[in-house]
């Protein structure tokens, strides 16, 4: 139980550092991007999959998260990750504004996504529905 205990500390600690390199002047941009996706997904609570559908819920996370966390590794500077989980394990030992900082991101990016989503619906439902001619 230890085991997944400290694997589960270990990836948010990762996550953690990731969103902090998102934000890091020598993180190319196209690194950044995917973290930011990546971040999102990873703490939002909407999946591609839902959780209750029993196994594939929770396949999604199992494979989709990972794989992003080692792609995006390989697309950041090994200093700026360095630099970046120092920072994420402090951030981490203390419960603050800064914790609160990178929740309030992740719901602002989401509130983002739904709007531009539901925009965009509105105006091809309303294209759709208007008469030719």
């Amino acid at each position: 139980m230890k085991d997944w205990q400290q694997k589960a500390e270990q990836l948010k600690r990762e996550t953690v550092a990731l969103s902090l390199a998102s934000r890091h002047p020598q993180t190319p941009w196209y690194a950044k991007l995917l973290v930011v996706g990546l971040v999102a997904y990873a703490l939002s609570p909407i999946d591609l999959i839902p959780d209750p559908i029993p196994i594939l819920g929770y396949l999604d996370d199992l494979v989709l998260i990972p794989l992003g966390i080692v792609l995006a590794r390989k697309m950041i500077p090994d200093e700026v990750l360095v630099e970046c989980r120092s920072k994420a394990q402090e951030t981490l030992d203390q419960d603050g504004p800064a914790r609160w900082a990178v929740t309030a991101a992740i719901i602002a990016i989401w509130v983002l996504v739904a709007v531009l989503l539901i925009t965009g619906l509105f105006h091809t439902f309303h294209e759709l529905a208007a008469p030719s001619g």
